[in-house]
């Protein structure tokens, strides 16, 4: 009988016949059920066809596991392990598993049927709008490591999944703010409506009952916007006067409180004019800015997290008669010996006792070639095994690491990060302070000549001069000119950036993914043999093909194919091409092959790669790390402005003079470690120097977080980014160059605003203060005020265009 045809897109066998098929890459093929039917064909219809051509074989292998080894899975079965996340009702166990490659609702049914024709298997529910799905099953019959299997046969990967407790707390806040922030606009609006009704100026005939009922419909809605929306300005206010410091919180406070009673009054004697309008108008205004800024914040706040998941979750632990066990990380002491697989990350810091191959530790050191390690070499948690496997004596775990150092220089450099005084908080608060004194010296004097309008006149004084024009002035400022820097490329994420540019005098750079490219190109081509170059290309691209090194990439693709191709770690690949035994890597190893003379490599610069058979040496082939097309302009704008320019690299290689000298850098140091260069932005601010650092890998962080402003590449680690102050999403160098300008044009939009803000309540203060403002002109007048500031702000909308 012959053996089932295989399901085309999750490769379970067909057991149905023919009765599932489509057109796949102008073929037809089979699938064993509707829900693969209908993933192939979504696929095909979002374009996306040439997913089929490019899977790798584990996704057609029903017993192949993309990126989990099957010791992996089996450690979830252990009952320590599934404690956190699976609970146990009557000989039953129920969890939540997050699954990865969902993307319509054949999906679900798919996972959702294979799961339920398992033995043991209980009840699974998939909820399609989060992606996790809820399994219940009989322990006995079928372990949970088998369950993530089969969900990765059909095609989709599942993780066990736990509530993050700082992430739940974090989205609670943000949709309380957010809550929040869309009452007091919705229900000010409403407020703005019906005060404005009850104005002279609006309604002549208005009926005494009505204007009435307009008053009490007015404070019914304001009362919400004070004691559920403005909640946090009074606990700020009643925290900030327990400790006699006064801030924007007691300011608010008193304007919304004291709006808020003389309505009550306004609303009771039937006399007065409304402030409702005006303490909503307090609160939707300082919550909107309040919710933006929470949510700059938060991009910094899981960059420690970050970096302990470079660690992987496991490791292969060797026991002393020889055999590996996999176990999870924390289990680990010091003095166990591991077994690393080419291609799993390093769990410890340790020292290799056996085995030679490539480790890639571009994520600490920003080297962006693999370095070579051989026995007795050390080598640091977090970096990648590249070639071969090695067997490694564990020397350091946990907060001894290379890797838990750097968390701690990020850590102590984030809290000696210098934070510039924000220049609206503090004049604001000398103004109120001023306002508060000129306020009591203007009440007792109307106490004195008409102890009636003493009240309205101290309450029209502190609405009219509520200083929310002062604080708008910088942050509708930055909001704008944010904006225009994003259609550039250039995502700031902290508000001081653009105040701080104009203070800078120092820039740092890193090399590698930032004034480079951070990857090999292929620069030249020598023949030493009657080969063309295309030849030779081709021959070394069919071996290159096989190889995971950084190095392969850059000879692209080719037709021909190689075949018994072995990689010797630090050396180079040998394989055979068109029935000829071909060597590519290292002269002695290339010349080794036919015993002949290695020859000398063409030049010291760059790298370089010999391609051999057994008769003689065929190409030299030089690769180098590309420097970025708009670097020479960026530093030719550092120059003119004067700046010190420095570059800091990990890099050991010859690399970092060339491009110092290509680019004119008189300062520049390679071969740095993160304390390094941390040590080096502490010389210079010592010095009262200005620094901008502009980095891209996990060595950088440090600097990043210490440094006056830090960019980070939008090709940067996740950790730089989430530690930088701006990201230049487009990789272009060409955009700080933009946005110098834009800085420049930031400050002095600035500057406009304060002096209008100034002018506006210097002039207010008079005229209040002899009762000729009454309640519903000083708020007008505040509106006013904070709609002018934000209207110049609204101008750094359009410097885009105007470069």
């Amino acid at each position: 009988m012959a053996a089932p045809l295989p399901c085309y897109h999750c490769a379970l066998p067909v057991t149905t016949g023919h009765a599932f098929s489509a057109v796949v890459l102008k073929e037809p093929r089979v699938f064993c059920c509707p829900g693969c039917q209908a993933v192939a064909q979504t696929i095909i219809a979002g374009g996306l066809e040439s997913y089929y051509l490019h899977r790798s074989e584990s996704s057609t292998n029903p017993e192949a596991l993309p990126g989990v080894l099957p010791d992996e899975l089996l450690l979830l079965d252990r009952q320590d392990i599934q404690e956190p996340f699976v609970s146990i009702s009557d000989a039953i166990s129920e969890t939540q598993l997050l699954i990865e490659g969902i993307t319509c609702a054949a999906c679900g049914w798919l996972i959702e049927k294979h799961l339920r024709q398992i033995p043991g298997v209980v009840e699974t529910t998939l909820n399609l709008s989060n992606h996790r799905l809820s399994i219940r099953w009989d322990a006995e019959q079928i372990m949970l490591s088998d369950l993530l299997k089969t969900i990765r046969l059909i095609g989709y990967a599942a993780h066990p999944w736990q509530p993050d407790t700082v992430s739940l707390q974090m989205q609670s806040e943000n949709k309380r703010a957010l809550r929040k922030l869309g009452v007091a606009g919705l229900l000010w609006m409403q407020v703005m409506m019906a005060s404005m009704a009850t104005w002279p100026e609006f309604n002549l005939d208005l009926s005494p009952a009505m204007d009435s009922l307009l008053r009490w419909v007015s404070l019914i809605l304001t009362t919400p916007i004070v004691f559920y929306c403005s909640s946090e300005f009074f606990y700020g206010a009643l925290r900030d006067l327990r400790t006699r410091h006064l801030t924007m919180d007691v300011s608010v406070s008193m304007a919304i409180a004291g709006a808020y009673v003389a309505g009550i009054w306004s609303t009771v004697t039937g006399q007065g004019d409304l402030y409702f309008d005006a303490a909503g108008m307090f609160a939707l205004f300082l919550l909107s800015g309040r919710y933006l800024e929470r949510r700059a914040r938060e991009r910094t706040s899981a960059a420690t997290t970050n970096l302990v998941n470079l660690l992987p979750a496991s490791c292969l632990r060797l026991n002393a008669d020889g055999s590996s066990e996999r176990i999870l990380l924390k289990e680990l002491q010091q003095g166990d010996q591991l077994l690393v697989p080419p291609g799993s990350l390093i769990p410890a810091d340790g020292r290799i006792a056996t085995g030679v191959s490539s480790i890639d530790e571009s994520l600490l050191t920003g080297e962006y070639l693999p370095l070579s390690k051989k026995p007795g070499d050390s080598v640091v948690a977090g970096t990648l095994n590249i070639e071969g496997p090695l067997t490694i004596d564990v020397l350091a775990l946990g907060e001894a690491t290379q890797l838990s150092a750097i968390v701690r220089l990020l850590e102590r450099a984030q809290s000696l990060k210098p934070r510039l005084a924000e220049l609206a908080d503090t004049v604001a608060q000398w103004f109120l302070i001023s306002v508060l004194l000129i306020a009591a010296i203007v009440g007792l004097v109307w106490w004195q000549i008409d102890s009636s309008r003493a009240f309205w006149i101290v309450l029209s004084l502190l609405v009219a001069t509520c200083p929310c024009a002062l604080s708008l002035a910088t942050p509708t400022a930055l909001t704008a000119a944010t904006g225009s820097l994003h259609k550039l490329g250039l995502l700031i994420t902290k508000g001081h950036v653009l105040e701080s540019f104009q203070k800078v005098d120092t820039v740092i750079f890193d090399k590698t993914g930032t004034l480079t490219e951070g990857k090999l190109t292929l620069k030249q081509i020598i023949t030493t043999a009657a080969l063309s170059e295309n030849t030779c290309l081709e021959l070394a691209a069919a071996l290159e093909s096989h190889s995971e090194h950084p190095i392969a990439r850059a000879f692209g693709r080719t037709t021909l194919t190689a075949q018994n191709v072995h990689s010797a770690p630090g050396l180079g690949l040998e394989g055979s091409v068109n029935e000829q035994t071909l060597r590519i890597g290292r002269p002695d190893y290339v010349s080794a092959l036919g015993d002949y003379p290695a020859p000398a490599m063409p030049s010291a610069q760059g790298q370089w790669l010999l391609l051999g058979n057994s008769q003689q040496p065929l190409a030299w082939f030089a690769l180098d790390d590309k420097l970025r097309d708009d670097a020479p302009a960026l530093l030719k704008t550092c120059r003119a402005r004067g700046w010190k320019v420095l570059l800091l690299s990990g890099d050991s290689s010859p690399m970092v003079q060339d491009i110092a000298e290509q680019l004119q850098i008189d300062d520049a140091r390679g071969s740095l470690t993160p304390d390094d260069k941390l040590q080096v932005l502490k010389e210079l601010h010592n010095q009262g120097r200005h620094v901008l650092m502009l980095g891209d890998g996990v060595n950088d962080v440090p600097v990043l977080a210490a440094a006056d402003i830090s960019i980070a590449m939008g090709s940067a680690t996740d950790l730089a980014k989430t530690t930088a102050d701006a990201i230049l999403l487009s990789n272009r160098l060409s955009s700080l160059v933009s946005a110098l300008q834009i800085a420049k044009k930031t400050r002095r939009v600035i500057i406009e605003n304060f002096a209008w803000a100034t002018l506006y309540n210097g002039l207010i203060i008079p005229f209040a203060a002899i009762g000729w403002v009454t309640p519903g002109w000083a708020a007008l007048g505040m509106s006013v005020s904070s709609l002018l500031v934000v209207l110049n702000a609204m101008r750094l909308t359009h410097f885009s265009e105007a470069t």
